[in-house]
Order: C-alpha cells, then sequence, then structure tokens
C-alpha cells in the first residue's frame, strides 16, 4: 500500500515547560529570587543550587558578592560558543548534573542547560519500560550523554540540548527501508503510535511512527484498541525521512493480506481455470467499484502501461475502508502483467495492468494518477 502521510510531530515548545526570565546580569542572574521554586533554564556555573532554591527572601545587599567581571566575559562567550554548536551540528559528550521531574540537568562549559525528558534517547527507559521515567534519569546523575543543542536564548537563560537528535545523527544511516525491527510502543495517539527501534546492539536508539492506517489490516478507528504503551512489536520500515528526521513503519505490511485469502476462497479457482478467468475487456462489462474507470482510464494516459483489464470480484467480511483504495501486489510484474487489488467498503476488484515498468515505476505510476484524479 502506498505510504501514508504522516501528521507532524508535536513542536519542540510543546514538550517542555517555559521558565521564568531570570533577573538582569546587573543583578547577579545565578543568584536565587523569591518565589522561583524550579528554574529549568540555563544558568551559570554554580546556579544549581540557587536555580532550585525553594520559596525564601531576598539576600541582602551586604551578602550579595561583588560582580566577577571576567565570569561575565566567560559566560558571555560560552552562550556564544553554545550557538556555534547549534548551527554547526555537532554531537557533544555532556555531564549530566541533576536530574528532576521535567529531565536532565547538563553542563556546558561555564553554563547549564536542560534535556527534557521527552528529548532523551528511547534507550534509557527501553531496558525497563515499567520503571518510572523519574527513577530512570536519576541514575544518568554523574554520567555523560551526547547531546546537541536545539534552542539557545541567551536572553531569557534558556539552553536546551536533545539526546534523540544526536542518537539519530549516529544511528539513522544504519535504517533502510525494508529493514525489520523487534521494538517497543511508546506513546500512543488516535493518528498512530510511536515505536523505539531495537538494533543489533540491544540498545533501542531510534523511533517511529506506525501510522494508524499501517497497524492493522482491519479497519482501525482508534489505535488504542490494537495498542498499548509497553507493548512489544515486530515492525517494518516503509519511508526514512532524513530531511524531518522521520521513520515510518508498518506493522500490517508483516503478515500476508487476508484478502488474497479471501479472493481465492470465494472465487476458487478450477484446475483448468487461468488467471484471467473472468477477466472481462472494457470497464463496461464490469459492475466496477465507483471512481476506479476514470482511475483507469488516467492510468492508461501512463507512459508504460499499455492495457488495463479487470479480473474477478469479491466481498470481504469486513470494511478495509469506505473509500476506494488502490492496493499494489507484492509480487513484482512478470510478463509484463502487474496486479492490482482495489478496495471500497467490502467490495474488491482484480485490476491487471499491461505494462513494460518495474514494481517501483507501477508505484510512481500510481501515485500520479491518484495526484491527478479527484
Amino acid at each position: 500500500m502506498l505510504a501514508a502521510a504522516l501528521r507532524p510531530a508535536p513542536s519542540l515548545a510543546a514538550l517542555y515547560p517555559s521558565t521564568a526570565r531570570p533577573p538582569s546580569p546587573t543583578l547577579l542572574s545565578f543568584l536565587p529570587r523569591p518565589h522561583h521554586r524550579l528554574h529549568l533554564s540555563a544558568t551559570a556555573e554554580g546556579a544549581g543550587t540557587a536555580a532550585a532554591a525553594q520559596e525564601g527572601a531576598s539576600p541582602s545587599p551586604a551578602s550579595t558578592p561583588p560582580i566577577d567581571e571576567s565570569r561575565l566575559a566567560q559566560f558571555a562567550a560560552d552562550w556564544q560558543a553554545a550557538r556555534a554548536e547549534k548551527d554547526q551540528g555537532k554531537n557533544l559528550m555532556l555531564p549530566v548534573l541533576r536530574a528532576n521531574s521535567g529531565g536532565l540537568i547538563v553542563r556546558f562549559n561555564s553554563l547549564q542547560g536542560f534535556v527534557p525528558n521527552p528529548l532523551l534517547s528511547p534507550a534509557h527507559w527501553c531496558k525497563d519500560p515499567k520503571r518510572a521515567i523519574q527513577d530512570v534519569t536519576k541514575d544518568l546523575v554523574g554520567s555523560s550523554i551526547s547531546v546537541k543543542v536545539v534552542e539557545v536564548n541567551e536572553e531569557e537563560r534558556k539552553l536546551v540540548f536533545s539526546e534523540k537528535d544526536a542518537s539519530w545523527s549516529t544511528h539513522s544511516s544504519k535504517v533502510k527501508i525494508g529493514d525489520i525491527y523487534d521494538g517497543i510502543v511508546g506513546s500512543v495517539f488516535h493518528y498512530g503510535a510511536f515505536v523505539h527501534l531495537r538494533f543489533p546492539d540491544g540498545s533501542y536508539h531510534l523511533t517511529g511512527l506506525v501510522h494508524i492506517s499501517e497497524v492493522s489490516w482491519d479497519l482501525v478507528q482508534d489505535v488504542r484498541d490494537f495498542l498499548n504503551e509497553g507493548d512489544t512489536v515486530k515492525v517494518i520500515v516503509v519511508n526514512i525521512d532524513m530531511e524531518k528526521s522521520r521513520i515510518a513503519l508498518s506493522i500490517r505490511q508483516l503478515e500476508d493480506d487476508p484478502l488474497l485469502e479471501t479472493l481465492d476462497k470465494i472465487i476458487p479457482l478450477e484446475a483448468d481455470q487461468s488467471p484471467n478467468a473472468r477477466i472481462t475487456s472494457s470497464p463496461a462489462e464490469a459492475d466496477l467499484l465507483p471512481g476506479l474507470d476514470g482511475i483507469c482510464n488516467e492510468l492508461l494516459q501512463e507512459d508504460g502501461i499499455t492495457d488495463v483489464k479487470f479480473g474477478r470480484q469479491a466481498l470481504e467480511k469486513r470494511v478495509v475502508s469506505q473509500d476506494l483504495e488502490l492496493w499494489l501486489s507484492s509480487v513484482p510484474a512478470k510478463d509484463n502483467q502487474f496486479k492490482l487489488l482495489a478496495r471500497a467498503g467490502r467490495q474488491v476488484q482484480e485490476v491487471y495492468l499491461t505494462t513494460s515498468l518495474d514494481q517501483e515505476g507501477i508505484k510512481k505510476a500510481v501515485q500520479r494518477v491518484l495526484g491527478r484524479v479527484p
């Protein structure tokens, strides 16, 4: 089946909480402010205690140390360095200072930055999916993790890192379309489920999306009726978008299409019957699915397709889709003939193409036709 379009992933702003603006540098931004319970933005080195200070009184002027100009210059230089690292997109190995409910605090030179839980590599919690993420992140304190800079805002003292982006840079080149992985289901939404992929080294480095259309051959109205967080599944890679760092996965494409068996059960072939039995010569001689005749006429306009004929019809026991869909056979074209399956509701129609195109060429031709036909 043609790969379904993926919905855009949630924005970074939705993945971690916004933070309050710290005091002006002239008031020493690395000192605690009253009524700041927890500050997740980047702070100056040594600001960790202040960033997580509980409510309390403002420090008295007598207790305020003099401004260290050399330290301020170092902070400014490190903010500039962070911007450069973001532009270059390099992986950085940074030490983890502490963990909180939202993620990890890491050190970048004299600054501290934040790695939100959703931007951590799935390798950490897939070792024990039932374990709370807060317990997992506590175990990372004192270690170093590979991250990329994803946001730098010196004015708001916000420095954000992503371990997922670093993992993508390291492992995405190892993933190919058609690869099969064992996986663990992560977040489940109405449009699909995110699945963490297990690599040969035993770690879960990358995450892909199983769109709702790729969950099952049955009609799926709610993905949560089929998949739950923590489930173990086997998936196949059906598309990779390197530019957007996305992997499209399928569960159902690893299973035989039950439709093929249904056709043979409903319309069994006799011993002396050829696969072309009951084929009609034109759309007018068959009770076609609505819209199929227009699609077939458009297919004849494609270079490399010289004839379209219709084969057997059948009714399925369950509805796959109310809309007309074209399904490509998994069998390569042979003797200039290739089979499509048209499905709508419970009705199924075999369509035979006479073509000089290979399987990939037929796929592209069908995609072009479906783009032209409303």
